[in-house]
């Protein structure tokens, strides 16, 4: 494992706080946080911050297996050092929008424009007690629709529950499982067959082998064709591209 210096999110440090926007909470707390939430996400999936906070209070294991995985590879420890921010304010749009079609900046930027979204709706981590893996969770949130341009899936609901199956074998983050069991149970019974046939286990076989995900600067890596960059992190092209669109995203 490399040895690397800790730093906080803005490389300074915050009184009373392990981190910006922090909150300390103790175990009870947590737990009643967690239920909560959970509650209240199963009753409306679209309540991203009710999902946020589930995600950060029954999170630990699962991000300390997470920055282990980035630890031990070169890009996923520059990562980890740098704590780049996937952001408005740090995107050339301008530049992402000259790049050739099929590459991944070009294709990034097409997924937020389509689906009408915005990587700053990522809310910002306030639960998680260690300031490195709060930068985990962060980083997970928002390499979310990147997961989304790499694996083709659109942010209908057939293609979220996809993502949320590749996200459960990838991460393990008790909320991605919850979401992956939970989450067929709001499709047709249609579109239950297709996750079944052909998404589903395509999402658990890629999800399980593919490289970390959180270990790729995708900053620097824009003008890489898309194609190359799947088989590179060893995810097979999806057995189908939906088409439907829906504007809510996970």
């Amino acid at each position: 494992m490399f040895t690397r210096k800790q730093h906080t999110f803005t490389d300074s440090a915050i009184h009373g706080q392990l981190y910006p926007n922090h909150i300390q909470t103790n175990p009870i707390q947590k737990a009643l946080l967690a239920v909560g939430s959970g509650v209240a996400a199963l009753q409306n999936p679209y309540r991203h911050d009710m999902v946020a906070v589930l995600g950060e209070t029954t999170g630990h294991l699962a991000l300390l297996k997470l920055r282990h995985r980035m630890n031990n590879n070169p890009e996923g420890y520059t990562v980890l050092t740098e704590r780049p921010r996937i952001r408005l304010s740090t995107l050339d749009l301008s530049r992402m929008s000259k790049l050739p079609d099929g590459s991944l900046g070009r294709e990034y930027l097409r997924f937020l424009e389509d689906n009408e979204v915005t990587p700053d709706t990522r809310a910002d981590v306030k639960f998680v007690d260690e300031e490195e893996l709060a930068y985990v969770m962060q980083r997970y949130r928002e390499v979310h629709d990147l997961v989304h341009t790499i694996l083709g899936m659109p942010t209908n609901m057939l293609g979220e529950v996809a993502v949320k199956w590749f996200e459960a074998a990838h991460t393990g983050l008790p909320m991605c499982i919850m979401g992956a069991i939970l989450g067929p149970l709001r499709l047709s019974l249609r579109r239950k067959q297709k996750l079944v046939s052909s998404l589903g286990p395509w999402a658990l076989r890629s999800g399980s082998r593919a490289r970390c995900m959180l270990s790729v600067f995708y900053e620097r890596r824009w003008e890489q064709n898309l194609e190359e960059l799947r088989k590179e992190l060893d995810i097979e092209p999806p057995p189908l591209i939906l088409p439907a669109k829906n504007k809510k995203a996970a």
